[in-house]
């Protein structure tokens, strides 16, 4: 079919799961293959979502697919990126994007030699809601967003959970953080400076980290972690106002602007599916214009997100064996 980007999934977990149901409410696009470690948990994936599993990633990969969308643990990111950017595949990867900084320049280098678009998932600058909030702001301002206030933790994932793998890059930095990090870099700009506090639980991984940041144009308080019962909501503060962003955050549906004048501003814009068919609706986009990077999710925007982390485990000792 003319016009339709085909699709590939690496990976059959939640995040997968959740891009094959959101892909069903992207105009001109198709689910065409998917592949796993365990033939069993592809076969089940394929028969609710549709398309064809295969063997091997080298079939997949050989396969009719225009992109793939990696959604598999952090510590296989990288080298799935490469092989797929190496068949010449265009790559959505799931957050966050690497295991660290030289992961992500390695990646970054091969897109541009083959001309192909790489984009880390992010989805909520996506989101309908979001979307709403920046238009209002610049119609009816709070001024330069200079604190960025926002967090996340889970109380309740079960110990055996693969965030608390240290083998396959566990840990709340890496899978919570690139939410509040994309947050304040979003509205505050590159990061200048990172000051970091955590504590690695048994298994290796960090349990939970406070970050503050120091960007271009003010600085963010944000925290990650597992096993503590977090809000999961967000603030923007100005000189001219506040926004508040109740939980959960990144799946944004209401806004809170309160302004110095004492004027209230209450925004809503519920969204369709899983909400990731609105990252994946602007990476077709991308595509079919021909376009090797996202003006939303830039490059930079990974690296300074990466920066971050790096930064971050560095502070508080986690390294993954990967990196050893």
């Amino acid at each position: 079919m003319p016009g339709v980007v085909t699709w590939g999934v690496i990976g059959g977990g939640d995040s997968a799961r959740r891009f094959a149901a959101g892909l069903r409410y992207v105009t001109g696009a198709m689910l065409t293959s998917v592949w796993t470690r365990k033939r069993e948990v592809a076969e089940a994936f394929a028969s609710h979502f549709g398309g064809a599993t295969t063997c091997t990633l080298e079939q997949l990969l050989s396969g009719p697919v225009d992109a793939v969308y990696i959604a598999t643990h952090p510590d296989s990111h990288h080298s799935y990126a490469l092989a797929a950017l190496a068949a010449g595949k265009h790559v959505l990867c799931e957050k966050p994007s690497m295991l660290n900084g030289q992961q992500l320049e390695e990646v970054l280098v091969a897109a541009s030699i083959r001309g192909l678009l790489f984009m880390e998932a992010m989805k909520p600058p996506f989101f309908p809601l979001y979307r709403k909030l920046r238009e209002h702001l610049e119609r009816d301002p709070i001024g330069q967003v200079a604190f960025v206030r926002a967090g996340s933790s889970i109380a309740d994932i079960p110990p055996n959970h693969p965030i608390y793998n240290l083998d396959v890059g566990g840990g709340s930095l890496l899978g919570i953080g690139p939410y509040e990090a994309f947050l304040a870099l979003d509205w505050l700009g590159p990061v200048e400076r990172v000051q970091t506090f955590g504590q690695i639980g048994p298994t290796g991984v960090d349990t939970f980290a406070t970050l503050q940041t120091k960007h271009l144009n003010g600085m963010a308080q944000l925290y990650c972690g597992l096993g503590l019962h977090g809000e999961g909501d967000a603030l923007l503060a100005g000189p001219l106002g506040n926004v508040a962003i109740p939980s959960k955050w990144w799946n944004p549906v209401h806004a809170t602007i309160r302004y110095v004048d004492r004027r209230t501003v209450e925004l809503d814009e519920p969204f369709e599916s899983t909400g990731f068919n609105y990252e994946v609706g602007h990476f077709c986009d991308l595509l079919r214009s021909s376009r090797t990077e996202s003006p939303i999710i830039t490059h930079d925007m990974s690296r300074q997100m990466m920066s971050i982390f790096d930064h971050a485990r560095i502070a508080i000792g986690l390294v993954y064996p990967q990196e050893l």
